[in-house]
């Protein structure tokens, strides 16, 4: 097996975009230039724009969270031999991977990979999400420390739900439940924390927790310029400037 070949199949999956999507992409991009929503200097000084996350089951292809997520590993066991794949598996000196390995693959391949019908390989539920950890979530959420447990906690917990599981719905809702149990704290600490070191009171929370925390923050750091009367003066909307000038215009004509 040529080591070409073997590159090929543990690299990331390429995220390939059809034309039309291009299109579409660059056209949004244009129009949140012309409406204002995205300044030309923002753009032209900026050499990538965060883009948000999917939400629940969904990826967005284009957010650098997502393409970490998809590459979480999960315990799989093949239902099915794998021809010549033998050297995907460290631990054999077999060509083939036989029906009943244990091993772990990445999350993309693992969707990829996972059919209802035709049964290829199955998919064990991390960890974390089993039922002695939903035991202590249910407890006491906020003593769990997240990023340590998988910094993707919440992604990872909802795409766990492609697989088909007796407890997917003991997963979901423990998910759910122990990020309303955690929000309130997480906000309170954003609100809390002004001009001081917070590498304390990140360090436990998720992905999505960091990314609520820093929303947090820039509201705190927002009001605080405006109580001292140092925020930006209100100006006119882009687009109710655009409509005077397109009246103005018409009258003119």
């Amino acid at each position: 097996m040529t080591s070409s070949r073997r590159s090929s199949l543990t690299m990331a999956p390429s995220f390939k975009l059809q034309r039309g999507q291009l299109r579409d992409f660059s056209r949004g991009i244009r129009s949140r230039v012309s409406t204002g929503a995205m300044p030309r200097s923002q753009m032209d000084t900026r050499s990538y724009m965060p883009v948000p996350p999917g939400v629940g089951t969904e990826e967005n292809v284009f957010s650098l969270d997502d393409i970490l997520l998809s590459q979480e590993r999960l315990p799989c066991r093949t239902e099915s031999v794998f021809p010549g794949l033998g050297f995907v598996d460290k631990s054999s000196d077999s060509r083939h991977i036989p029906e009943g390995t244990k091993m772990e693959i990445p999350l993309w391949l693992a969707k990829g990979l996972y059919e209802r019908k035709r049964r290829v390989i199955s998919v064990e539920l991390p960890r974390v999400y089993r039922e002695g950890w939903r035991t202590v979530f249910g407890a006491d959420a906020n003593v769990v420390d997240l990023h340590t447990m998988g910094p993707y906690y919440y992604g990872l917990g909802s795409q766990m739900l492609h697989f088909d599981s007796p407890e997917n719905s003991e997963i979901a809702q423990c998910v759910l439940q122990t990020f309303i149990g955690r929000f309130r704290r997480t906000m309170d600490s954003s609100q809390n924390a002004y001009n001081e070191d917070t590498s304390v009171l990140v360090e436990k929370l998720d992905c999505l927790e960091r990314a609520l925390f820093r929303a947090g923050q820039s509201g705190l750091n927002a009001f605080q310029l405006w109580e001292k009367g140092l925020a930006s003066h209100l100006t006119a909307s882009s687009l109710v400037t655009n409509y005077r000038k397109r009246k103005l215009a018409d009258l003119q004509a």
